[in-house]
């Protein structure tokens, strides 16, 4: 039995012939009949009587009638669920997702006014911390996904979805004498005040060990932890930071200039969630959006 055979029974009783029935259907008349056929076999109900070609229903067929009506609504019920789901009319009461804290100025923003349009009704619930605690938040499916740096080895709880990288450049204020150097090494920025990030941090303590093989001390004149500070203190010609090229982009509205910083190295970003977990279609909307989002701040 199916829903189309229960369609039949209940447009028969509203039209009371065939040819009607297929009409209304978009049916042909022998589609109707094979379909009212078949269900009387699953049920091993006679539903209708057969007079002169004309079908007059029986008491049985009127009673199931009802019973297909509520059956009917239920199932449109069901399919407009199964579309709201999908425009984002319905769904989870909120997304949540965990970034770092350097998104939250602009990119966090931009993506989220886009994600809007497409999810209204769907509550967004935004987490900026470090890698650490954003890889803690999603062992403990407190947050949906989250957005961090690759620092070492990735838990078995967690799927890692590789979406950005970067390079270690100087960020310089645009009159900098620096800002006239193609690359900057260790020794370019020998008694220069240095914006640093991240002490006891995995990337900062290679940095660190990169100054040390070229015999250079750092003049360290700031310690942060946002690359969003970083380049606001470059911006007020507090000093000149090292970071990865990625945060640099978010940035390019300052009155800074990127020059990459040498030797070379590189940062890779992900998107972690719960392994085994299947994201809803809210959240991976929003890992779309935010997967945008990222295309656009890193064109030159």
């Amino acid at each position: 039995m199916n829903f189309r055979q229960l369609e039949v029974l209940k447009t028969l009783l509203a039209t009371g012939s065939t040819i009607a029935t297929a009409k209304s259907m978009g049916l042909s008349q022998s589609g109707v009949s094979r379909l009212l056929q078949q269900l009387e076999s699953d049920l091993s109900l006679t539903l209708f009587a057969r007079d002169k070609g004309r079908l007059i229903p029986t008491p049985e067929a009127s009673i199931l009638a009802r019973d297909a009506e509520h059956i009917l609504l239920g199932l449109n019920r069901f399919s407009g669920l199964a579309e709201d789901l999908r425009s984002g009319a319905a769904g989870p009461e909120v997304v949540r997702i965990g970034l770092p804290s350097s998104m939250w100025e602009e990119f966090a923003p931009a993506m989220l006014v886009e994600y809007a349009k497409d999810y209204p009704t769907v509550r967004i619930e935004t987490f900026f911390e470090t890698t650490t605690a954003i890889t803690r938040l999603v062992e403990q499916q407190v947050i949906d996904f989250g957005f961090l740096r690759y620092e070492g080895e990735i838990g078995q709880g967690i799927d890692m979805e590789p979406v950005a990288s970067g390079v270690s450049v100087c960020v310089i204020p645009e009159s900098h004498p620096l800002a006239a150097l193609a690359e900057i090494t260790p020794r370019d920025l020998r008694n220069i005040p240095l914006i640093l990030i991240g002490r006891q941090r995995p990337t900062r303590m290679l940095l660190d060990q990169t100054f040390k093989r070229a015999a250079v001390k750092q003049n360290v004149k700031i310690e942060t932890h946002t690359n969003s500070s970083a380049c606001a203190y470059v911006a007020h010609g507090l000093g000149i930071a090292i970071i990865s090229s990625f945060y640099a982009n978010l940035y390019r509205r300052l009155p800074v200039v990127q020059r990459p910083f040498t030797p070379v190295s590189k940062q890779e970003f992900g998107l972690a969630k719960p392994a085994g977990m299947p994201l809803s279609l809210a959240a991976q909307a929003l890992v779309d959006a935010l997967k945008r989002q990222i295309d656009l701040s890193q064109k030159i």
